[in-house]
């Protein structure tokens, strides 16, 4: 491989537009959140809502295949706000299903550029473990999404800049300063 696999470059406001909303309000929760493009990034924003057994807000890109088995993991420029995200990853394209996430966690205000190997990433069904699962395949990805589930009610913003096939692995999941 010559250079990064770019997944996703958010200069181009239209990236943005392949990512919806999926909140806890599909189990009956109130938390919301919105992707819009805007200042070449994808922004993630709402609002985390832990009335009637809430309490997470997530986006998912449209599906689409892509064979990252050349690479190590994922290489994601952003900007947080200081709360916990998580990156999820699946490997269909049904709605429902195992997501392997993996930790992100970014100071705030400050962009920086994170990768997170494959290694890092767990599946997870609704939130529980499945270790039956097993590891995630980088050859069969076909969705990407940002969560943030913290327990903690508010306001969040992520800004992501771009997001690319890994060559090697490097942090696993905290931005170094």
């Amino acid at each position: 491989m010559s250079g990064p696999l770019v997944l996703f470059d958010f200069a181009d406001p239209a990236a943005a537009a392949g990512f919806a909303p999926i909140d806890d309000v599909v189990m009956g929760g109130r938390s919301w959140s919105r992707a819009e493009g805007a200042d070449g990034a994808l922004r993630f924003t709402g609002e985390v809502s832990l009335e009637q057994g809430g309490g997470f807000a997530s986006i998912r890109s449209r599906p689409r295949p892509v064979d990252l088995s050349g690479c190590a993991g994922l290489t994601i420029t952003a900007r947080g706000d200081g709360r916990r995200y998580k990156v999820n990853l699946r490997t269909d394209e049904a709605f429902d299903g195992v997501t392997w996430q993996a930790l992100l966690e970014l100071p705030a205000g400050a962009w920086r550029t994170v990768t997170l190997p494959f290694a890092a990433f767990e599946p997870r069904f609704r939130g529980r473990a499945v270790p039956a699962a097993g590891p995630l395949d980088p050859s069969r990805l076909a969705t990407l999404g940002f969560l943030v589930g913290d327990r903690q009610a508010g306001p969040f913003r992520l800004e992501v800049a771009r997001v690319e096939g890994a060559r090697e692995a490097g942090t696993a999941g905290r931005a170094a300063p």
